[in-house]
């Protein structure tokens, strides 16, 4: 494991009352806990968790880079990609976004959605933490027009009412509390978290429910195998239900996804029977996933057949599945620098020259990440023309 940089006297003192709240719970409910629950507490207790207290999480000074950080190819690629499903649901169309980070990505995407003269009715974001809200309100404020800035509506929950429009999510599901699992003699067990004399948080086996059982084995008939002793892993049996949840009142429209994950034969490999569990802190990777609890990132790859799945269940088709760097050449990227080429400075050609490769190249972003859309009563086929995966899941 790589050597940490050590937080400062407050950040500690914060993380000490957010593991005093943890280990309360742990006792009260008789000395284990889920894992997804530890998670759940660990990024999202209110004004405790990781993604609730004001720390800076996004970019090269906090903890991790998202493709909206890096520019705005990113966004500008997704732009050119839900424009023309935004036009076919004409001026009604909404365009909600689910967890906006610092605003980077919003902010871009609506410039660009105006330059396409395809600007929704309403752009939504649905964001939990507050903290992060008026980061966004404040960047938006200074970013776009007030016309522009005035579609922007900040969501407490998932649209209830009809609407029509698409939904986007870029790195959401690597953050959703996740469920572990453990083989043992054939039986399935729930990865727990319970607390050893030293008072440090450890992991414990607990009886599997139905559903996390279910799941298990919905995953050793689609691979064909059942998975050996000692195997550990995760799995969202939750995910078909966060999906409908999330849509809301969604009709007519799209959903957009963009995480790093595996399709289910490569997720679920013999070597990796540790599972896809990681922390992120000060920009290293790092597997001690209970320390510190609120100054790190906790995050696992999606099983991305899984993901499609969860979309069909939902009565949507699945338009199209690529890497990230498909999905952006196949979604403006080319023409974007060549406009750049000819127009800016040499200074900025190198800046969008360095986002591109981080975005695209298979050692960085490019392959890591993946793309994966779904329609109902509209065209969104095309945003994946370019080199689609779907055979893979």
């Amino acid at each position: 494991m790589p050597e940490l940089p050590m937080p400062d006297d407050d950040a500690l003192t914060h993380s000490g009352r957010l593991a005093a709240m943890i280990r309360d719970e742990i006792a009260h409910a008789g000395g284990v806990i889920p894992f997804s629950r530890f998670m759940e507490l660990a990024l999202y207790a209110p004004g405790w968790g990781y993604y609730s207290a004001g720390s800076t999480k996004f970019g090269r000074d906090g903890d991790f880079v998202t493709a909206p950080e890096l520019g705005p190819l990113f966004a500008s690629c997704v732009a050119e990609a839900v424009a023309p499903v935004l036009r076919q649901l004409g001026p009604e169309a909404e365009f909600v976004e689910i967890g906006g980070g610092s605003g980077a990505f919003a902010e871009v995407m609506l410039k660009r959605l105006l330059e396409l003269d395809a600007l929704p009715a309403r752009y939504a974001i649905l964001e939990p933490s507050a903290d992060l809200r008026q980061r966004q309100r404040e960047r938006l404020g200074r970013g776009v027009i007030p016309p522009v800035f005035d579609l922007v509506e900040w969501l407490d929950g998932p649209p209830d009412a009809p609407w029509n429009g698409v939904l986007f999510a870029n790195e959401v599901i690597d953050a959703l509390p996740t469920p572990r699992f453990a083989i043992r003699e054939g039986e399935i067990f729930e990865e727990g978290v319970a607390v050893d004399a030293q008072g440090r948080f450890v992991p414990a086996l607990m009886d599997a429910d139905a559903l996390l059982a279910a799941g298990v084995r919905h995953v050793e008939r689609y691979l064909e195998t059942t998975l050996p002793d000692g195997y550990r892993s995760e799995l969202l049996p939750h995910l078909p239900y966060w999906i409908q949840a999330v849509m809301g009142g969604l009709r007519s429209g799209a959903m957009l996804f963009v995480d790093y994950g595996y399709p289910r034969r490569e997720f679920y490999l013999p070597q990796r029977s540790e599972g896809t569990l990681r922390a992120f802190y000060r920009q290293q990777v790092h597997n001690d996933v209970h320390r510190w609890p609120g100054l790190q990132d906790l995050t696992a790859s999606v099983d991305l057949t899984a993901l499609a799945e969860a979309g069909t269940q939902a009565g949507f088709e699945l338009a199209g599945y690529c890497t990230q760097a498909s999905f952006l050449l196949g979604n403006g990227l080319q023409q974007r620098l060549e406009d750049v080429e000819q127009r800016a400075q040499e200074a900025a050609k190198q800046r969008f020259r360095n986002e591109a490769r981080q975005l695209t190249l298979p050692s960085e972003m490019g392959e890591r990440f993946q793309a994966m859309g779904f329609a109902r009563d509209v065209d969104f086929s095309a945003a994946f023309l370019f080199n689609d995966l779907g055979w893979r899941l």
